[in-house]
C-alpha cells in the first residue's frame, strides 16, 4: 500500500510517499481502507518531535513512522474477536495514539470507531473526532451568557468551540491572525481580535479563556479572567504545562481564578454527538482545503503554520 512515511523528526521534507507493508488486523481490531485523513496538531508536533511530549513515542527516532490520526473509510477486513462492524462498513474515528492514516490502510481498535452518518461525507467525518473531542470539552466550561474568549479560534477545534458556543448562548470573542477574523464573524463570534495587533490579556475580563496555541504566562492569563474565572490551555509545550499546573494553581488560589489544563477524553461518545448535530445543520465541518495523499507535506505545512481556516484534509483515495 502506498503510505506517506518519515524517519526522523523535522520539517516536512522528511516526509515520503513509499510502498509499505499492508497492516493486518489483530484480534480487536478492524482493517479500515481510508478514504480521507484530516490535520491536526498533533500530527505537526509528531513531525518535529516538539513539544518533549512528542517524543514519547520515541526520544531519537519516532516510532509510529506514519502521522495521521482522525480518518474516514471503509471496513476492508475484521480480526478476531471484532464484533462491531462488518466488511463494507462506513466508519470514522481517532487513531491516536497510533496515527497511520497518512495511508491506504490502517489496523485501528475497534472501540475507536463510529459508524459514518451517511449525510456526512468522507471528508466532513475525517475532519471531526480530535477537534470535536477538544471543542466539546472546551464549550462544557462555559454557561450560557458566559464571556468565553477563545485564542487560536480559526483551526479546526476552534472554529467548532464557537459555533458550539454560540448554539449555547455564550457570548463569544475569538482570537487569531487577520486573514481569519472575517471567517470567525461566519461562524458566529460576536467579537474577534487580531493577536498581532492586539493583546487579548489586556482585554476583557472573561468568565472562561480556552487557549489552543497557549504560549502566554500565567500572570497574563489570571489578568484577563473575571473574579471567579477559568482559564484552560490545550497543549503548549511541557515548560508552559508544568507553569500551569504548579504556579497557574498557586495563583488560583490566591485570587479564585482557576487556571489550568484542558483534559481531554477522545473517542466516539465525545465525537459522534457533535456530528450528529452537523447532521441536523446545527453546525457546520469548516474544511479549508482537500489535498491528495502525495501532497501531505503541503497539508501539514499550512496547518501547522496557522494557515488553514478550519480543517486541512487529506484525500487517499476518491469516494
Amino acid at each position: 500500500m502506498r503510505a506517506v512515511v518519515y524517519e526522523r523528526y523535522g520539517s516536512p521534507e522528511r516526509l515520503e510517499l513509499r510502498e509499505v507493508p499492508r497492516p493486518v488486523p489483530a484480534a480487536g481490531e478492524v482493517l479500515v481502507e481510508i478514504v480521507a485523513t484530516s490535520v491536526n496538531l498533533s500530527d505537526w508536533e509528531g513531525l518535529h518531535g516538539s513539544p518533549a511530549y512528542a517524543r514519547l513515542g520515541g526520544l531519537l527516532r519516532p516510532r509510529r513512522r506514519i502521522l495521521g490520526s482522525d480518518i474516514a473509510g471503509r471496513v476492508a477486513a475484521v480480526g478476531e474477536r471484532s464484533t462491531r462492524f462488518a466488511v463494507g462498513d462506513e466508519v470514522f474515528g481517532d487513531t491516536m495514539p497510533r496515527y497511520g492514516g497518512f495511508a491506504e490502510f490502517v489496523a485501528v481498535p475497534e472501540a475507536m470507531l463510529a459508524p459514518k452518518p451517511p449525510e456526512l461525507s468522507f471528508i466532513e467525518a475525517s475532519a471531526l473526532p480530535q477537534a470535536a473531542a477538544i471543542a466539546t470539552h472546551a464549550v462544557a466550561l462555559a454557561e450560557p451568557g458566559a464571556r468565553m474568549l477563545l485564542n487560536g479560534a480559526g483551526g479546526g477545534s476552534g472554529s467548532l468551540a464557537v459555533q458550539l458556543a454560540v448554539v449555547k448562548g455564550v457570548h463569544v470573542t475569538a482570537v487569531d491572525n487577520a486573514g481569519k477574523l472575517a471567517f470567525l464573524k461566519s461562524l458566529g463570534a460576536a467579537e474577534t481580535i487580531d493577536y498581532r495587533r492586539d493583546d487579548f490579556t489586556r482585554r476583557g475580563p472573561y468568565d472562561v479563556i480556552v487557549d489552543l496555541v497557549a504560549r502566554r504566562s500565567v500572570l497574563a492569563y489570571a489578568r484577563a479572567l473575571a473574579r471567579g474565572g477559568r482559564c484552560v490551555m490545550v497543549g503548549g509545550t511541557a515548560r508552559a504545562l508544568i507553569r500551569m499546573v504548579t504556579a497557574g494553581a498557586l495563583l488560583g488560589a490566591l485570587t479564585g481564578k482557576r487556571l489550568g489544563v484542558l483534559l481531554v477524553r477522545q473517542g466516539p461518545s465525545a465525537f459522534v454527538p457533535v456530528a450528529e448535530r452537523c447532521v441536523a445543520g446545527e453546525l457546520r465541518v469548516p474544511v479549508d482545503r482537500v489535498l491528495p495523499l502525495a501532497r501531505v507535506a503541503e497539508a501539514l505545512a499550512r496547518h501547522g503554520e496557522g494557515r488553514a481556516l478550519g480543517k486541512v484534509v487529506v484525500a487517499v483515495r476518491e469516494d
